[in-house]
């Protein structure tokens, strides 16, 4: 069969384009990036107006708890991944290995909240409160529930109480971090373990439901910062470091070039990126300068 000269010729120039790689560069292109799920409020608002600003740009957020997020990043299912910490050693030497430079870039600082029920009576805990529990202790915390075993606040607190296992009979680690708010709401007794952005900017299914619920107040051990009262994660508290439970957050990229995972830190760290964090509820990295107008 013949075709017309006009019809092969187009045929040819839609293959050709078809075959042509995506360019990528800071604002255009696909990447994967492997999110703490705990961090998923603010993320998902960052991703979305990146997004809208740059059309061309398609970021694939893949929400995983930390354990499971290091496992897929060490086997190079994606080379950017946002944390609640740094790499370790151990985990740098996989991409410096293989000669890639490993760029982290810290964009906030997270509060971590200890939730309950309007009704407990309880409104104010002490870090040695916590410890105790954490430790298998019996003491005024009766129980405390977790967003998932393998969870990046788990292994926070973990570190805190100096302990590789928790106490099965008072700490409970469930799925995710909605299910803590669904769990705390239905038991008044409980206290939740959450990032503060999900009380700040709760998801529709549970907006209602962290309406009955506060957030306690924290006073740290005898010596310490924030041993003199208690406080609560707002911006003002963790500014001033008298919170007890922060945690840096990070973008690390090791894409080794240009790309895509670039633009977005960059972005992150930047002023719009610093203002939508600000907006959050977390402490921005880098506080955005404030325009006055002054009228004559």
């Amino acid at each position: 069969m013949k075709w017309p000269k006009i019809t092969f010729f187009a045929f040819i120039v839609l293959v050709t384009c078809c075959n042509t790689p995506q360019e990528h560069t800071y604002t255009s292109g696909s990447t994967r990036i492997l999110v703490d799920e705990s961090l998923a409020p603010i993320i998902d608002d960052e991703a979305y107006v990146f997004q809208n600003i740059y059309t061309k740009a398609k970021l694939v957020l893949m929400y995983k708890p930390e354990n499971q997020l290091m496992s897929l990043f060490l086997n190079d299912s994606a080379r950017v991944a946002i944390l609640s910490r740094e790499l370790t050693k151990e985990e740098a030497k996989f991409y410096e290995n293989k000669k890639i430079k490993i760029r982290a870039t810290c964009f906030a600082i997270d509060g971590i909240a200890l939730i309950t029920h309007q009704s407990n009576p309880i409104s104010e805990v002490t870090v040695d409160e916590l410890i105790d529990v954490l430790t298998g202790k019996s003491g005024k915390i009766k129980s405390l529930i977790f967003d998932n075993q393998n969870s990046s606040t788990v292994r926070y607190f973990k570190e805190i109480a100096g302990v590789d296992v928790l106490p099965p009979h008072t700490v409970y680690a469930l799925k995710s971090n909605l299910e803590v708010i669904q769990y705390v709401y239905k038991n008044p007794g409980s206290i939740g373990v959450v990032g503060v952005d999900w009380i700040e900017q709760p998801d529709r299914i549970v907006e209602k439901l962290v309406e009955q619920l506060k957030i306690l107040g924290v006073k740290n051990k005898l010596g310490k910062p924030g041993s003199d009262a208690y406080y609560k994660p707002n911006q003002n508290d963790i500014a001033l470091g008298v919170y007890p439970f922060t945690r840096s957050l990070y973008i690390i990229n090791c894409q080794g070039g240009p790309g895509l995972g670039a633009g977005f830190a960059s972005f992150l760290a930047g002023e719009r990126g610093q203002r939508i964090i600000l907006k959050s509820g977390l402490l921005p990295n880098q506080i955005p300068p404030r325009e006055v107008v002054v009228r004559k």
